[in-house]
């Protein structure tokens, strides 16, 4: 059974799993934007191009590899993202990361997933925009934060995937902030570290 997370619980993924969790994905889902044309006629669609990210950080809050659309694979082969997707169009998740929680280095302490809009478009303009976090072994949905904050803001801090008393602990930040990458949102990742 899936939990709907709310901004700033944290859940153990082990618990909520039945069990200790090898494999782990991330999802990014989103809508394009509808428009409606001139006296209601001619509606379209705006393309969105969301990208997810994933930030590795030791034990001292440094980052160590980042994984996002201009590098789909972190140095040491244990994240894998699957690529970008521009548009938001089709149904389920538009980008996902792969995560092999036994592959990642002893020295990373915590894995930061974020979400910006490189074209620039607000979360007021994006439709049912979520992220999840999946069992990939049983394709159980572990967790689920529904980015359902609207406002003005073109990036959020998802979620921490990190290291606890030799437990795999998930945290949703929901934080919003502004930036089209990543590098963007680093200050404000700090203090979730």
């Amino acid at each position: 059974m899936s939990v709907n997370l709310s901004k700033g619980q944290k859940i153990s993924l082990e618990k909520e799993a039945g069990g200790a969790l090898g494999r782990v994905t991330m999802g990014l889902g989103w809508d394009a934007i509808k428009t409606k044309g001139f006296l209601g006629f001619g509606s379209k669609t705006e393309a969105v191009d969301l990208d997810a990210s994933c930030v590795m950080f030791n034990e001292s809050g440094a980052p160590v590899d980042v994984i996002y659309f201009r590098q789909l694979k972190s140095k040491d082969g244990s994240i894998v993202h699957t690529g970008d997707n521009r548009t938001g169009a089709g149904d389920g998740d538009d980008e996902q990361i792969n995560v092999d929680l036994n592959a990642v280095p002893a020295q990373v302490k915590s894995l930061v997933f974020t979400v910006n809009s490189f074209t620039g478009q607000t979360f007021a303009q994006v439709e049912n925009a979520y992220c999840r976090l999946v069992d990939a072994g049983s394709g159980k949905e572990v967790a689920r934060f529904n980015l359902s904050v609207q406002g003005p803001h073109s990036a959020q801090i998802m979620a921490k995937v990190y290291r606890h008393n030799g437990e795999w602990k998930m945290h949703a930040i929901g934080e919003n902030g502004n930036g089209r990458t990543f590098d963007d949102l680093l200050p404000q990742i700090a203090q979730h570290l």
